[in-house]
């Protein structure tokens, strides 16, 4: 193999690139980062630990951007949806690729490089005692590096699976770079992330004062999602070719996966294993969490007391919040900003709630909204389905005619004082709504905070009921049953939801073939699961609404499979009823525009459906027919070149890479099943 693939190689797979605390950089990983510090002098001391980290903290984790920011991460999903539908869901639409740059590849070591290089140079110096400084300081930014290597190491897993570990920086030579390449069976990546959360929670301090820095919390909380979600995938891809040894699993392909065995025996100990590492963890944040109060309520004055449950999501000092464990702050006189309030004001960046997330909250009495004697008002106007709700959807979904500011300042140009009607009829996702529904969660009553990309309210990333909600379902995947520390927990979030304790009076009270017309989560594998299971995962659900958890939810339980046949259409709120009227003109025409086969229709016909459906305008849209899915589409494909560029012959037969379940290896091909 040639110098020119060698090149590529370490670029596409170990991705050597700056870290932010070097000036320049090369394509090999044999030849050490430039600085204007040798690297002999290089991180030996505590300031130089802090600043690498820091280096890394914006890269590797989650933030706010120009649009809706965190809040718009479950877009594409049964929760919340755009103006744009995603190929994902549109069979033949989403292709392998032959080759992608270094940073829009999926599979990319850049970040992971970075943390390996740090361990590689600072343990030994740090074993030896050659690093000068405070040792608590010391330890607290290693466990850190520890920290962001496991997160960033999540991403890939979760998208690829089976992944290639690699612990240390590799020699620009082909064997090692090639051997590197072999892709380690997912449980084992799973243990690995694991592994470095243990190591991470043993070196960081717990979580205090600003808490802008990582803390022992966050890593017990990661280590509880990681093994939920290798637990939960096992177990609903048990017997498929999504897990090792299952049938058609592409890992024994290669010899060096052909005799795999689980460490705990067999598959279903791996489960178990899993299953109990989620209780574990989670439990241990959870008993110390205590809950931020939630009023019920929306302020709508500024001498109404605030809730601040809603505050903690949009405060520009989120430090004095008591189940915050981690938050980034924004800073307008840094330059360092964001556009979230601003999108808040509008449409949410054109990322509306879906008919389906707005109904799957109960009732405040604890009954769905369909059951006989929940006292639903229906939903011909958004005031009526706000009544009497479940308050995290009451207080987060807008309602026209509430006030979105409530401390005015001329510089907040960008700020809407007065909900309007829903702005459906402006495509310009600055300004419009998909779907009709749109959420104040992360919305500031701040007008200084709505000047265009100048907003700075911190962005929360990790956050103590996570963890409640962990352990109550780790507990019933594994055991089938609640326990009393998981019953205890469940009737917190609902007491502090204002909603009925009782959660066996919403369990009696589900039919699950309701349910399932909104909510993906009601099914795993193509079949409905059993009430208690579906009403642990409803509260995950609107609990953690726009918080970007939903589609890595959807992916580990299986809740896909049902749309292999039958299509689900977005739907957003009842247009074709009283609402329809909000778009009069003053002479009682109607601004509304539909028909299939009208290039100038702008809204969905009522003889499809009485709700807005945001892809079914015209016949030009593609997702027209509604969403589908793939198996493939569970996890993400290689790249055609990573199997060339990795094998003695050019050839992908020859690599030691094998691709995911159901995708081709040829460029440009569509899933297969």
């Amino acid at each position: 193999m040639n110098t020119k693939y060698i090149k590529v190689l370490c670029v596409c797979f170990a991705g050597l690139a700056c870290t932010g605390v070097f000036s320049s950089c090369n394509d090999y990983l044999d030849e050490e980062p430039q600085s204007s510090i040798s690297p002999e002098l290089y991180l030996t001391e505590e300031s130089q630990l802090a600043s690498y980290a820091n280096g890394l903290y914006t890269d590797v984790l989650p933030g706010h951007a120009y649009g809706y920011g965190i809040f718009g991460e479950d877009n594409d999903t049964d929760n919340q949806a755009s103006f744009t539908a995603n190929n994902r869901y549109l069979p033949g639409q989403w292709r392998t690729t032959q080759s992608q740059s270094m940073d829009n590849d999926a599979y990319r070591f850049k970040f992971i490089y970075s943390c390996n290089y740090f361990l590689e140079n600072v343990l030994p110096r740090y074993n030896a005692g050659e690093i000068s400084g405070d040792d608590t300081n010391i330890r607290q930014y290693i466990g850190e590096i520890y920290f962001l290597r496991a997160y960033e190491y999540f991403k890939r897993y979760q998208q690829f699976g089976d992944f290639p570990i690699v612990r240390n920086t590799l020699p620009d030579q082909m064997e090692p770079l090639i051997e590197a390449s072999k892709r380690a069976p997912r449980n084992e990546v799973a243990r690995f992330i694991i592994s470095d959360l243990d190591s991470a929670a043993m070196l960081m301090g717990n979580a205090s004062g600003d808490k802008t820095r990582l803390n022992k919390e966050c890593a017990l909380l990661l280590k509880s999602r990681v093994a939920l979600f290798e637990g939960t995938w096992l177990k609903y891809f048990k017997n498929t070719a999504f897990v090792p040894n299952g049938p058609e699993w592409p890992g024994k392909t290669k010899e060096y996966n052909a005799n795999y065995q689980y460490p705990s025996g067999d598959i279903d100990s791996e489960i178990d294993y899993f299953l109990g590492l989620a209780m574990e963890s989670a439990k241990a944040v959870a008993e110390n969490a205590m809950l931020v109060e939630n009023t019920g309520l929306v302020q709508q004055s500024a001498e109404e007391a605030p809730n601040p449950y809603m505050d903690m999501f949009a405060d520009d000092d989120m430090s004095g919040y008591s189940e915050v464990l981690l938050w980034r702050p924004y800073s307008k006189a840094l330059g360092v900003t964001h556009n979230v309030p601003t999108a808040g004001q509008h449409g949410n960046y054109g990322i509306g709630l879906t008919k389906g997330m707005v109904e799957c909250f109960v009732m405040a009495n604890g009954l769905p909204i369909y059951a006989a004697g929940s006292g639903y008002q229906g939903d011909e106007t958004i005031a009526d389905v706000r009544k009497d709700r479940d308050s995290r959807l009451t207080i987060f979904l807008k309602e026209p005619g509430q006030k979105n500011i409530l401390y005015e300042d001329p510089i907040g140009t960008m700020a809407v004082l007065i909900e309007p009607y829903p702005v459906i009829l402006d495509s310009n996702p600055e300004k419009g709504y998909s779907t009709g529904y749109t959420l104040r969660k992360g919305n500031s009553f701040y007008q200084n905070q709505c000047a265009n990309t100048l907003g700075y309210t911190g962005a929360l990333v990790f956050r103590a009921t996570e963890a409640l909600l962990n352990y109550m379902e780790a507990c019933y995947e594994k055991n089938g049953s609640l326990d009393g520390t998981a019953q205890t927990y469940w009737r917190q979030i609902r007491e502090r939801s204002h909603v009925d304790a009782d959660f066996n009076k919403t369990i009696s009270a589900t039919d699950m073939s309701r349910e399932a017309l909104g909510d993906w989560g009601a099914y795993s594998a193509g079949k409905l699961i059993d009430p208690t299971l579906y009403n642990i995962r409803r509260e995950r659900r609107c609990e953690l609404m726009a918080e970007a958890l939903r589609y890595m939810d959807l992916r580990r339980w299986r809740a896909m499979d049902q749309m292999i046949e039958t299509p689900y259409h977005v739907e957003g709120f009842k247009l074709w009823g009283e609402m329809q009227h909000w778009y009069d003109n003053e002479d009682g025409t109607s601004q509304l525009v539909y028909g299939m086969d009208n290039p100038t229709s702008n809204v969905s016909e009522p003889t499809r459906s009485l709700y807005l459906r945001p892809y079914e305008k015209v016949n030009t849209n593609i997702a027209k027919d509604g969403y589908y899915w793939k198996m493939a589409h569970y996890l993400t494909p290689y790249n055609i070149q990573h199997f060339t560029i990795t094998s003695s012959t050019g050839s992908v037969e020859d690599s030691p890479i094998y691709q995911n379940p159901y995708w081709p290896t040829e460029a440009n091909m569509p899933a297969i099943q």
